[in-house]
């Protein structure tokens, strides 16, 4: 299988004897989308930074297209894997048009300004997103799911071969989860592998194509969605009783916690009360 990002025996610590990663190796194929699950503080967003050469591992590598990451040029490595944050608020009111720009940053001198292919390949990535009306708009006028697509638009402008997404449906409505997600789902379907950070098993249940389950800095499972998304394995990585809810077909529909204590027949006899 040909691999494009890979990670072998990846370690860090913040503080010595406090590791947030423990031998953590995967691989991501071209066109696939990743998602890494688990609780807040299993180490996701140092592991992302690390697969985007913006940390370097104090154990193991990255290796893109067979090569170190670290050992690749500053501006060269973003041109290859961008990384996109969770959803911030800047500090001066750029339009759209302006923050999508900011992606084009790897192919500029020290002191280059954007020209008119620059200006087409942002324009063109808003297009991708479904944002080209909104352009000319300022970046803090925008609701939420508007902004995480501005920022996906963003790291599309680098034309990077891989994009890192840190919790990007975070703080969203259902409405606009679906939006920056299906937009996902259809740009992995052309030339961008995708490894998002997520609180949502179910997100990874519908778009994922490999789902990797972290806890304490560890991988405890990786593998297909319904391999992976399992009760027993989400139960142990989220330290709380998960129920998966299967179709007549034995296919996974649904992820919830499972409340203490709760059965089945107290819905029904509420519903005979009522």
């Amino acid at each position: 299988m040909a691999v494009v990002l890979q990670a072998e025996a990846l370690g860090y610590a913040y503080q010595p004897g406090q590791p947030v990663l423990r031998d953590v190796s995967l691989s991501v194929a071209p066109n696939a989308i990743v998602f890494l699950l688990g609780h807040n503080g299993c180490g996701k967003t140092t592991l992302l930074e690390i697969l985007g050469g913006i940390r370097a591992p104090q154990a193991g590598r990255v290796l893109f297209n067979g090569s170190d990451i670290r050992r690749i040029p500053a501006h060269k490595r973003a041109q290859r894997v961008g990384m996109v944050p969770q959803m911030h608020s800047p500090v001066f009111a750029y339009t759209v048009r302006q923050v999508v720009l900011m992606g084009r940053t790897p192919y500029l001198g020290l002191f280059g300004t954007p020209g008119r292919q620059d200006y087409d390949i942002a324009d063109e990535a808003l297009e991708q997103v479904g944002l080209g009306a909104l352009r000319d708009r300022p970046y803090t006028d925008l609701s939420g799911g508007e902004r995480q697509l501005t920022l996906v638009a963003r790291g599309l402008a680098q034309q990077t071969d891989v994009l890192l997404l840190d919790e990007p449906t975070a703080h969203l409505d259902p409405h606009n989860q679906r939006s920056v997600l299906e937009t996902v789902a259809e740009l992995s379907e052309n030339r961008v592998s995708f490894v998002i950070s997520s609180h949502n098993p179910n997100s990874a249940l519908l778009y994922a194509h490999h789902v990797i389950v972290m806890k304490t800095g560890r991988i405890v499972a990786a593998g297909s969605p319904s391999d992976v998304l399992t009760e027993d394995t989400l139960s142990t990585s989220y330290d709380m009783p998960v129920e998966v809810i299967y179709s007549e077909d034995r296919i996974a529909r649904a992820i919830v916690p499972r409340r203490n204590g709760w059965r089945a027949d107290k819905t029904a006899v509420k519903q005979e009360q009522v």
